[in-house]
C-alpha cells in the first residue's frame, strides 16, 4: 500500500452537525493524495455512524473508534499512530478546508523541499455568517528567507499558537517523539516545542483553514477547573526548553506569552469559575517566580500593569482593576435602559414579586404559536402528561378568543394577565412551539423544552442572515437570547436535529423523541377517520384534497398560488378541497370567498392540522412542513411548486423538494390537474418516492413521541426505555377509503350466516 502524501487526522467529538461539512471539504479537494484518518473519541451522538458512512464510501477515509472518550489531545496521538502519510495535518472537526487548499500546501511543500513544518493562514468563520481573515496575516508578507528557523522569522510566533495552522513532516515528529499532552490547551505544549525544533520552516501566504467560531459548544468557552491545566502545559513547555541549552535564548518570549495566556483566560467571564479565580491567579503568581528570566524587562502599558500585579500577587487590586473598567460599561448601559422605561410597570412588578417564591415543582406550562390555545406538540405534550404524570399541573396559554376551543377540564391562563406572569414565575416546566417574551426569566431549576412545530424545509434561525426578504429586520441577538433558555429541542428525524443545532447555536440537547402531534396518526382508528370526515363535512365516497399552502416571505399579504376554484372544477364531483391557509392570512377575504364553492370547504380557521390530516385521502402541499408530518399516513402527496425559484431565493432552503419530493410534482396548474385527472397522484411512482421521503423524514416518528418526552423530561426516565418502532412495524391510521370500508361491513354473526 502506497503511503499518501498528507494525513488528514480528525478528532471527533460531539460534532454530528458539523461533522459532514468537514469531511466533504477534505474529500472534495481537487488534491487526492491524502487519507483521512477520522477519530472518533467515544462521541455519544452520531459522529461514529457518519463516520463509519464515509469510510465506506470513499476508500481513503480510516475509521478509528476509541473505546472510551480521552479528549483532544489524545485522540490527535491515536490517529498519529496508524498515519501513513508524509506530512500530518490535524484539522478539527468542526471546521473546514478552503477549496483547491491541499494542492497549494503540496505544491509549497515541493516548492520548498520539504521542509519540518508548513505554516499557513486561517480565516473566523462566525455563526452568523460572517467571515475575517486572521489579523495578524501580515506576517506571510513581511520579508525573509522562504525556508526558515524560528529564530530567523520570530515574527510567525505572533500567529495564534495552535496546532491546525501548520502540516508537519512526520519523519520530523516521530524523530523527535512529539505527542500530545492530556488536558486542556493541548496546542500549547505541541507548537512551542515543534517551532522551537524545527530547522526547516517555510509558510504558505493563502487562508487553508476556516475556524469556526461556534457561539456555544467550544469547550474552551465552558466555565470550569480545567482551565488549571494551562499551568501543567506551561510547565510542560519550559521543561522541554530546559532540557536543550540552545533554547535558553527563547525563554523571555514563552515567559512573555505564558502572562499574557494567563491574563487572557481571567479576562473571560465564561472560563475559570469565580470562586477559583483567586486561586488560579495566585498559581499564576507561582508560575511567574518560577519561570521569570534573568534581566526580563516587562511590557508598557496596560499590559504591563497586569504583569506586574501577577508578580507581586495582588489580586484584590488586579480585581479592583477589572470592575472599574466593567462598571464604567455597566452604568453607561444602564442609563441608556433607564431612559427606555415608560409607566405602566404594575404588571413587571406583579412578575418580580412571583420571581421571589419559590418554583412549583409540579407544575408546567404548554404554549403554541403565541397563545392560539390546544394546538401542535404542546397540545399533545399535555395530554400525555395528564395521562403519565397527573402530579403536575399543565396550564395552557390561550388569548381569549380561543379559550373556547380549548377541550373540558383544560386549566388556561391567558397572556399578559397578572395569572399568566404568575405562572411564567413559578412553574419548573415549560414546553413551547415557538419563544417566550423577552422579559420572561428563566429561574434556575426550570426545564424549557423546544417542542418546534415542523421539519426545516426552508431556512431557520440565524440561517436567516443571508436572507434580510424573509428575516424583515429580525433581532438575531434577541433571537439567540431567547434560545439560550432551551434546555431541551425536539426533533422527529435526524435531518432536522443537526440543522437546530446548526441554526440556533445554543446548549441546548437534542430530544429526538419524534414529533407529539403526529402520534395521532399511528393511534387513531377508522372509527375516528370517519368520524372526523362526518365533523368536517366531508360527503361519504368523495376524495379530498387537502391544499394547505405555506406563507411566502416576498409577498405582501395573501397571494394565492392556486386557483383553487379551478382546481375543484377540474376534479369533478368525485372530489372535495378542503381548503387550509396558513394561520397568518386567516381573515383574509379571499379565503372567505372560497366558502361559496360546493367543491371546496375552508378549514382555515379549524383548530386541529393532525385532525385534517386524517381526514384527507391526498394532500396538495408546496413547501409547508406539513408534508413531513402528513407522510407519516402513507398516503399520497402531492407538490405544487409554481413559484419553487422565488420562493427559495427569498427564504433559502435546505435541500431541493424537487429532487427528493414526497410525491408528483407540478410547476403549473395545468400540470397539477394533469396528475389528478390522469391518476397519477396514487401510481406506483409516487409511492415509490413517498417511501424515501418517510424513511429520511418520520425517522423517529412512532405514535410513543409524546411519551418519550413526558418520561424523559418529568419522570426522569431514561430515553433508551422506549426505543423508536422500526418504519416497516408502524401501523398508521386506516385512510378514508378503508376506514368507510370498514364501516359499511355488517357484524360478524350475519357474515358467518348464523339468525
Amino acid at each position: 500500500m502506497s503511503k499518501p502524501r498528507i494525513s488528514v487526522i480528525v478528532p471527533i467529538y460531539q460534532v454530528q452537525s458539523f461533522l459532514p461539512e468537514c469531511l466533504d471539504s477534505i474529500l472534495e479537494q481537487s488534491f487526492g493524495d491524502i487519507e483521512v484518518i477520522a477519530v472518533n473519541d467515544c462521541s455519544p451522538d452520531r459522529c461514529g455512524e457518519i463516520v463509519d458512512e464515509y469510510a465506506k464510501a470513499d476508500d481513503r477515509v480510516r475509521a478509528l473508534h476509541l473505546p472510551e472518550n480521552v479528549g483532544l489531545g489524545r485522540a490527535r496521538n491515536a490517529g498519529m499512530e496508524i498515519a501513513r502519510g508524509d506530512y500530518l495535518f490535524f484539522l478539527d472537526s468542526d471546521d473546514t478546508l478552503t477549496p483547491g487548499s491541499l494542492q497549494l500546501i503540496a505544491d509549497r511543500l515541493a516548492q520548498t523541499s520539504d521542509p519540518d513544518v508548513l505554516i499557513f493562514d486561517y480565516a473566523r468563520t462566525f455563526w452568523w455568517g460572517g467571515v475575517t481573515r486572521n489579523s495578524l496575516a501580515s506576517v506571510f508578507q513581511s520579508e525573509g528567507p522562504e525556508v526558515f528557523t524560528a529564530k530567523q522569522r520570530p515574527e510567525f510566533l505572533t500567529l495564534l499558537m495552535v496546532v491546525w495552522n501548520k502540516v508537519y513532516r512526520r519523519d520530523f515528529v516521530e524523530e523527535r517523539g512529539f505527542q500530545f499532552p492530556p488536558g486542556y490547551y493541548e496546542d500549547t505544549p505541541w507548537t512551542f516545542p515543534v517551532l522551537m525544533s524545527a530547522g526547516r520552516i517555510a509558510a504558505l501566504d493563502h487562508v487553508v483553514v476556516h475556524y469556526r467560531q461556534r457561539r456555544q459548544g467550544n469547550i474552551l468557552r465552558t466555565v470550569s477547573r480545567k482551565h488549571f491545566d494551562i499551568f501543567a502545559q506551561y510547565e510542560r513547555v519550559f521543561s522541554f526548553m530546559d532540557s536543550d541549552p540552545s533554547l535558553a535564548e527563547w525563554r523571555p518570549r514563552l515567559f512573555s506569552q505564558m502572562i499574557d495566556h494567563f491574563i487572557a483566560i481571567l479576562a473571560k467571564n465564561n472560563r475559570v469559575p469565580d470562586e477559583l479565580r483567586a486561586e488560579f491567579f495566585a498559581k499564576a503568581h507561582r508560575h511567574y517566580q518560577r519561570y521569570l528570566p534573568v534581566g526580563y524587562v516587562r511590557p508598557g502599558g496596560e499590559t504591563g500593569i497586569r504583569h506586574a500585579l501577577i508578580a507581586r500577587n495582588a489580586y484584590p487590586v488586579y480585581q479592583t482593576l477589572k470592575v472599574a473598567n466593567q462598571g464604567r460599561r455597566k452604568v453607561r448601559k444602564t442609563v441608556r435602559a433607564t431612559r427606555k422605561k415608560v409607566a405602566g410597570k404594575r404588571l413587571e412588578r406583579h412578575y418580580e414579586a412571583a420571581l421571589k417564591q419559590p418554583v412549583d415543582q409540579n407544575l408546567a406550562v404548554y404554549s403554541s404559536y403565541w397563545g392560539r390555545g390546544y394546538v401542535c406538540n404542546p397540545a399533545a405534550l399535555h395530554a400525555k402528561a395528564q395521562e403519565i404524570a397527573p402530579h403536575v399541573k399543565g396550564v395552557v396559554v390561550a388569548k381569549q378568543e380561543e379559550v373556547k376551543k380549548l377541550p373540558p377540564g383544560v386549566d388556561y391562563v391567558i397572556p399578559g394577565t397578572e395569572e399568566y406572569w404568575e405562572v411564567m414565575a413559578r412553574a419548573k416546566y415549560f414546553f413551547n412551539n415557538v419563544n417566550f417574551e423577552d422579559r420572561f426569566v428563566k429561574r434556575p431549576g426550570t426545564v424549557h423544552v423546544q417542542t418546534q412545530h415542523g421539519t426545516p424545509l426552508k431556512r431557520m434561525g440565524v440561517h436567516l442572515l443571508q436572507y434580510p426578504v424573509a428575516a424583515k429586520g429580525m433581532n438575531f441577538s434577541k433571537l439567540l437570547q431567547r434560545s439560550d433558555r432551551w434546555d431541551y429541542c425536539i426533533s422527529s428525524n435526524r435531518f432536522s436535529s443537526e440543522i437546530w443545532e446548526r441554526a440556533y447555536p445554543c446548549s441546548f440537547a437534542p430530544l429526538e423523541s419524534g414529533y407529539p402531534r403526529n402520534d395521532v396518526f399511528y393511534t387513531a382508528t377508522a372509527a375516528d377517520v370517519r368520524r372526523l370526515r362526518k365533523k368536517i363535512g366531508i360527503p361519504q365516497g368523495k376524495t379530498a384534497v387537502l391544499y394547505a399552502p405555506t406563507h411566502r416571505d416576498y409577498t405582501k399579504g395573501y397571494v394565492p398560488q392556486l386557483d383553487a376554484a379551478r382546481l375543484a372544477n377540474a376534479l369533478g364531483d368525485d372530489f372535495v378541497v378542503l381548503m387550509r391557509g396558513h394561520h397568518f392570512y386567516e381573515q383574509t377575504a379571499e379565503l372567505r370567498a372560497l366558502q361559496a364553492s360546493a367543491r371546496i370547504i375552508d378549514v382555515t380557521s379549524y383548530t386541529s392540522s393532525e385532525e385534517l390530516q386524517l381526514a384527507a385521502d391526498v394532500l396538495l402541499a408546496d413547501y409547508s412542513s406539513i408534508m413531513f408530518d402528513y407522510a407519516n399516513l402513507d398516503r399520497p402527496i402531492v407538490i405544487y411548486a409554481n413559484d419553487w425559484d422565488a420562493y427559495k431565493i427569498s427564504r433559502g432552503v435546505y435541500f431541493d423538494l424537487l429532487e427528493e419530493p414526497p410525491g408528483h410534482v407540478a410547476r403549473t396548474q395545468d400540470e397539477l390537474h394533469d396528475i389528478f385527472v390522469s391518476g397519477a397522484w396514487k401510481d406506483e411512482r409516487s409511492d415509490a418516492l413517498r417511501d424515501t421521503f418517510r424513511r429520511k423524514f418520520c425517522e423517529y416518528d412512532d405514535g410513543r413521541a409524546a411519551e418519550r418526552v413526558i418520561r424523559q423530561v418529568i419522570l426522569g426516565e431514561p430515553a433508551e426505555n422506549l426505543p423508536v418502532v422500526p418504519l416497516d412495524e408502524r401501523i398508521p391510521a386506516p385512510s378514508p377509503a378503508a376506514a368507510e370500508g370498514e364501516g359499511v361491513k355488517k357484524p360478524a354473526i350475519e357474515r358467518s350466516g348464523v339468525a
